[in-house]
């Protein structure tokens, strides 16, 4: 598993980062290797990085299309230049909790985290620097992990340099518990867990998908109530790989209710009641909630939790499986 050091001054930011190549990657390009090492990056920013010299494996330069081995240790130099577009805008946030060094903020359904092409305005980023002007100076804003758009719940922002090296050692460790409820398709039986890679999808980009070399992400989940063709579900996380509850659930056949991209056909019960039918029809995002958020205090070490309730349209598909089950 990738770790990473940060330097950081008013325009960029240089990020250290050590790894070594798993043997399942060996004889893979260099360049490929290290875009399955560092997926944050693309792979032409890997290759251009290369050319300058930011990227040493065993100790020594090596070019895009030289081969890897499997066991060596690589060290990356990222550069990467601030994007001065980044405006502050004043924005409600529902912050669950504050102090010097951190938030923890309950994010409704909707809200894109970043800003990115398309989505220069009106993200999580663009309110932080509102609310706390200090963040512009830090890594994404002090962002230390993301939820998609359509997701909602508790994440945790750093305040400081300090506490963003360590919260982001922390979830590199596994050492952040995040448990998550979900609505999938399908009556899970029984709890369970997934094990099992994820990575790029080989020919659509946007997507993730369960791949024999991709990051290693485990997940758990177990049934808190079940419907006649639907269950509530609650997962914990191992790793935090982009998609990873929604790509797992799809995996094992219970994709999430709403879910666009993994979710497949809507999918209705024999004799669905009105109710039910107009609730799965309307509910347009994936039915996925980041419920709970635990951690160590980065400068205290004191163990702190945090909760968050079931936004109102889980509340109310909940409320249309359950009454569907009494007709």
């Amino acid at each position: 598993m990738p770790t990473a050091s940060d330097q950081v001054d008013s325009l960029v930011y240089e990020r250290r980062l050590t790894a070594q190549i798993p043997d399942a990657l060996a004889g893979l390009r260099m360049d490929r290797a290290l875009a399955e090492l560092f997926p944050d990056y693309s792979r032409a920013r890997l290759q251009h990085w290369m050319e300058e010299g930011r990227v040493s494996v065993d100790g020594r330069h090596p070019r895009p299309r030289d081969k890897a081995r499997g066991g060596e240790q690589v060290e990356l130099l990222a550069r990467v230049e601030r994007d001065t577009a980044w405006q502050a805008e004043e924005r409600a946030l529902d912050i669950v909790y504050e102090d010097a060094d951190l938030l923890v903020i309950n994010k409704p359904p909707g809200l894109v985290v970043h800003p990115a092409v398309g989505n220069r305005a009106g993200t999580l980023l663009n309110a932080l620097l509102h609310h706390a002007p200090e963040l512009a100076l830090l890594p994404r804003a002090g962002i230390v992990h993301r939820l998609d758009k359509d997701t909602s719940g508790l994440l945790v922002v750093a305040r400081t340099l300090e506490s963003h090296k360590r919260l982001v050692s922390a979830l590199q460790a596994r050492a952040v518990e995040r448990e998550y409820e979900a609505v999938v398709c399908g009556v899970v039986t029984a709890g369970g867990r997934i094990d099992a890679p994820i990575g790029r999808h080989p020919t659509q980009r946007t997507r993730m998908a369960v791949r024999e070399h991709g990051r290693a992400a485990v997940s758990h989940y177990r049934v808190m109530e079940r419907f006649r063709a639907h269950t509530h579900v609650r997962v914990n996380l191992e790793s935090g790989r982009t998609h990873q509850i929604r790509v797992h659930m799809a995996h094992i056949r219970y994709p999430l209710v709403g879910d666009p991209v993994y979710g497949g056909r809507l999918r209705l019960p024999p004799g669905c009641a009105t109710g039910l039918t107009e609730a799965l029809r309307g509910f347009r995002r994936q039915a996925l909630h980041a419920r709970r958020l635990a951690l160590a205090h980065p400068a205290s070490g004191a163990e702190m939790q945090w909760s968050a309730p079931l936004p109102a349209d889980m509340e109310g598909l909940l409320a249309a499986l359950r009454e569907d089950m009494l007709q």
